[in-house]
């Protein structure tokens, strides 16, 4: 008998088409209801319901009941990691799904990937970071994160402080864990950024393209 994770009985769960769409869906960070993740894996409710019992059952969903209504969530951001590189090594290989078209160039740009910033700009924020030393330097980090008003050390947690995330199309890092969450949500309260209510996409608006540029100059 092999030791270790049973990495084959995971990937079949992710593998199904069905299922894939139902766990892309929850990329964005939001949690859905079944019915809505029947809508995106375009099944019935009663087949969603299978499905969606099975992604809990192998600890890829958690769901939550808020009064008559159950919502379900990709378990964690190791869920979501895991989903980004896959789509990142699925980019060039095998059938594409259709483009959805003017959307698809925002998407690119900047999204979200679950709980921080893809994309583009995702990209261009952890390539600064790199370029000024923050990753190694605590001053350094420090003076990266002053103009949003951030300290790492507030930045507590069980989930790694900074953790690279393979971004599926630009196939360069982008920043995950608690700091690229709180970057994410820091962003958003200062109106850098909007999110696309019926997609990943994330918008950024004129004022905070200029104070994004600042703070994470691009090379």
């Amino acid at each position: 008998m092999r030791n270790g994770p049973d990495i084959a009985a995971t990937a079949a769960l992710i593998g199904d088409p069905t299922r894939a769409a139902m766990l892309s869906a929850l990329m964005g960070g939001h949690a859905l209801t079944a019915t809505e993740l029947a809508q995106e894996g375009g099944v019935t409710p009663q087949t969603a319901s299978a499905h969606l019992a099975r992604l809990e059952a192998g600890g890829l969903l958690t769901r939550t009941r808020q009064g008559r209504h159950a919502y379900l969530r990709l378990a964690s951001p190791d869920v979501a990691h895991v989903l980004e590189a896959l789509m990142s090594l699925s980019h060039d290989r095998g059938p594409r799904r259709a483009r959805p078209g003017p959307k698809d160039a925002a998407l690119r740009e900047a999204r979200v990937c679950y709980n921080h910033l893809a994309g583009r700009r995702g990209v261009q924020m952890y390539e600064s970071l790199a370029r000024m030393g923050a990753f190694d330097d605590p001053a350094a980090m420090r003076a990266a994160l002053h103009p949003l008003n951030l300290d790492p050390a507030t930045l507590t947690g069980r989930s790694p402080l900074c953790r690279d995330c393979l971004d599926w199309s630009e196939r360069r890092m982008h920043l995950a864990g608690r700091l690229g969450r709180a970057l994410m949500a820091a962003m958003e309260a200062r109106r850098w950024l909007r999110r696309d209510p019926s997609s990943r996409a994330v918008h950024l608006t004129a004022p905070g393209a200029r104070a994004f540029d600042r703070a994470f100059p691009p090379a």
